[in-house]
């Protein structure tokens, strides 16, 4: 049985051989036509601007309250107890404040990021649609699910060349 569907396989593909010599196929690494994009990296800029702040603050309370841990380790046993709870309830403050604040500015980040891509994608895809339309393909494999690819294949940097010519 298994011979058989091995052998009618087999004939398939030899009857239909030549039919799929005129296919023409195309491979398309989607998600680096969106990152790649004039648009997205400018965004990428703009945002890493916009959040420097909430970045630095993070920073800056990671810096203290590693201070603080460093601060308790070295001389934690030789402080009055008074002292050592003073400092460890700041760290914990510390800690608090940072997931908090970290959590705040993954949100916005998130937000700005979902933002810029529901703008970006009819962009990214009515460039997909115009590269395609323009190279006659008949079938788009997702670069992801290819091994190798020769390069006149993927059109990938002609979809992101069209995507910066649009307005």
């Amino acid at each position: 049985m298994r011979k058989l569907i091995q052998i009618a396989v087999l004939s398939t593909m030899a009857v239909t051989g030549a039919a799929w010599a005129d296919i023409k196929i195309a491979v398309l690494d989607y998600q680096m036509a969106l990152l790649d994009s004039d648009a997205a990296k400018k965004y990428a800029v703009d945002s890493e601007k916009k959040f420097a702040p909430q970045l630095n603050k993070l920073k800056a309370l990671e810096s203290d309250a590693k201070r603080l841990q460093d601060r308790l380790m070295k001389d934690g046993e030789k402080m009055q107890q008074a002292e050592y709870e003073r400092l460890e309830l700041e760290l914990k403050q510390k800690a608090r404040d940072f997931q908090v604040q970290s959590q705040d500015l993954n949100e916005a980040k998130a937000m700005a990021d979902n933002e810029v891509l529901q703008t970006l994608k009819p962009k990214l895809d009515k460039a997909v649609e115009e590269v395609l339309k323009a190279g006659n393909y008949d079938l788009v494999i997702d670069r992801g699910a290819v091994v190798d690819v020769k390069p006149q294949l993927d059109i990938t940097l002609r979809v992101i060349e069209r995507m910066n010519q649009m307005r």
